[in-house]
């Protein structure tokens, strides 16, 4: 048996010998093959200059710094309808801490439906809120919680007749419901009339000096500020532009402006309403007096031709008089042969909205105004005095 072993190793390792390996040898691992790449450094983008980097670091500084400083003083606003197991979304929008009293104001339309009101803190805590007054000529509207005074941050409310088109204006407020959002843009136009409640077509006042944006702005972005690059409210977000039935941003928002803030809500909280300068005289087309001008052949493509004059009014007290006969313009019937209203208080008059803007930030109810006019190209002057827009 022993020997049957030995032989068979033995003939094992001659046919190893004959086929020139050893037994138990291993195959030895090839090295990868390294392939070179030379990159060409032409081919990659040059650096940015350090004086732009810095720049851009700089706006990115100014923005947060911006949203830390402002967004303490921005609330989120929501109402019920009598209980808090009746929550309706209707009325979800923002709002602004104006003072350590607890007043914040809002936009009208965010509150006037409301039983009661709930405001959420950027901290996160809850107060219950107080309507104090509302308008919804300028869709404006305050409301007072009563917490510590330590848990308020006011706002800084700027100079709005200031405001240029072009310059940077960032939004604050909830949109969709997502506390605390940031959206930056420009002022893309100001100067603007809208009216006073477009939901209601039996108003027909208007609500002058209204700065247009391109900052975003979204349902809950209502009643929130907007501010300049010094961290200043010039605007209150109020509306948005929009061809969908979802009223999602277009590109086109809408702010109520700060100075019109500074006149309507100390009203507001003194006595809960706001008294509006009027004049009684109405237009009857959306045509500009340079339209009508030469349309018309009046003396004057500057001013207002009156088409009405509301009878026991301001203006039919004054003696001015409104249109005697319809013509046709570009296919339109328009009142004409009114009075043209050229200057109040020797202010000269350019258009509708330019009046209205003027009366509302320079008059009060019962200030007498003098108003020049023209009548059958004669200049004429009388004294008006302003009555109270009727509501």
């Amino acid at each position: 048996m022993k020997m049957r072993l030995t032989q068979l190793i033995l003939a094992s390792l001659a046919l190893s010998a004959c086929s020139g390996m050893t037994i138990f040898e291993t195959a030895t691992p090839q090295p990868p093959q390294v392939v070179q790449v030379t990159l060409n450094p032409t081919a990659l983008p040059t650096p940015l200059p350090e004086s732009i980097i810095i720049e851009a670091d700089a706006e990115e500084i100014l923005l947060v710094n911006l949203y830390e400083r402002v967004n303490p003083s921005v609330v989120n606003i929501d109402v019920t309808g009598g209980s808090i197991q009746d929550f309706a979304e209707f009325g979800s929008g923002s709002g602004f801490v104006i003072d350590t009293e607890g007043h914040i104001v809002t936009n009208n339309h965010v509150v006037e439906d409301a039983n009661r009101i709930y405001v959420t803190f950027a901290d996160g805590s809850v107060a219950e809120a107080d309507l104090i007054g509302g308008d919804p000529d300028s869709d404006l509207a305050v409301i007072r919680v009563n917490i510590d005074p330590d848990l308020l941050r006011p706002v800084e409310l700027g100079d709005s007749d200031q405001v240029k088109v072009g310059q940077r204006v960032v939004a604050i407020g909830n949109p969709f419901g997502l506390l605390g959002t940031m959206t930056v843009g420009i002022v893309s136009g100001v100067g603007r009339t809208l009216r006073a409640d477009p939901l209601d077509p039996n108003n027909q006042f208007s609500n002058p000096d209204i700065i247009q944006t391109d900052a975003a702005i979204n349902p809950g972005n209502s009643g929130g500020p907007l501010i300049d690059s010094q961290g200043r409210v010039i605007g209150v977000n109020s509306a948005i532009r929009t061809n969908g039935e979802n009223r999602a941003n277009s590109g086109v928002g809408f702010a109520v402006p700060a100075n019109a803030v500074k006149r309507i809500v100390p009203q507001l909280i003194e006595t809960g309403r706001v008294a509006y300068p009027y004049l009684g005289i109405r237009l009857d087309n959306d045509f500009t007096m340079a339209e009508l001008a030469a349309a018309l052949n009046l003396p004057t493509s500057r001013g207002v031709l009156i088409a009405v004059v509301e009878p026991g009014g301001p203006a039919d007290r004054a003696g001015l008089r409104g249109g005697d006969r319809e013509e046709t313009v570009r296919g339109l019937l328009v009142l004409a042969g009114g009075d043209i209203i050229i200057a109040i208080d020797d202010t000269p008059v350019d258009s509708f909205d330019q009046m209205i803007a003027y009366l509302v930030a320079n008059t009060k109810v019962g200030q007498v105004v003098k108003v020049t006019f023209l009548r059958d190209s004669e200049t004429l002057e009388t004294n008006l005095t302003v009555g109270e827009r009727p509501r």
